[in-house]
């Protein structure tokens, strides 16, 4: 009768093991997913950053060829003596 019992135990035990194994298997596939994800939002960041500093470096370098029309057309104003009257 014992015997039955330590087999019955036993293959209780074996059931456990093989459904934790299943359990652990499962969730080693679902947080390999989750990390892909994970890195391809933080490449999605990355790469919003960069077009960001793009635009930025754009609209600074535009800034500056704005800022030295304006100096060559306040030139020509004075040449011309146009600046101060209206």
């Amino acid at each position: 009768m014992s015997e039955n019992v330590e087999n019955l135990i036993l293959e209780m035990l074996k059931s456990l093991r093989n459904e934790m194994q299943t359990v652990r298997s499962e969730m080693h596939d679902e947080f390999r997913d989750v990390k892909l994800r994970l890195a391809s939002l933080e490449r999605g960041q990355a790469k919003s950053h960069a077009d960001y500093a793009d635009l930025y470096g754009d609209h600074a370098r535009q800034q500056a060829a704005i800022d030295r029309l304006v100096e060559r057309i306040e030139r020509v104003e004075k040449r011309l003596e146009l600046s101060g009257s209206p």
